[in-house]
């Protein structure tokens, strides 16, 4: 059995900018939305459909954040269900200019 080296990578901290997708500010800012609400639905003991019954958002919603399928949703969507989940959202952004190659995986 032979070693093999690995080359360790540091990541940008979104792994869709690592693997080179073009919408992946939005994609990560999607994911760490959904993250939360996730997280709440946890921590207050939430099936889908108690969700249903306290946000009015149909439970289906609740069931494709959960599964990470976030395709549908848009970023104010999400933000929203946060806010009927009775969440206070605050974003901060910052922004810098683009390399022409931000990816740590490209080479």
């Amino acid at each position: 059995m032979s070693e093999e080296q690995l080359e360790l990578v540091q990541g940008s901290g979104n792994v869709y900018r690592d693997f080179g997708d073009v919408d992946a500010d939005v994609r990560q800012a999607k994911a760490l939305l959904a993250a939360e609400i996730i997280k709440v639905l946890e921590k207050e003991d939430l099936s889908t459909r108690d969700a249903q019954v306290r946000t009015g958002i149909n439970h289906s919603e609740f069931v494709q954040i959960r599964r990470a399928n976030l395709g549908r949703f848009t970023i104010d969507r999400l933000i929203s269900i946060l806010g009927r989940l009775n969440q206070q959202v605050e974003i901060t952004i910052t922004t810098h200019p683009r390399t022409t190659d931000s990816s740590p995986m490209a080479s």
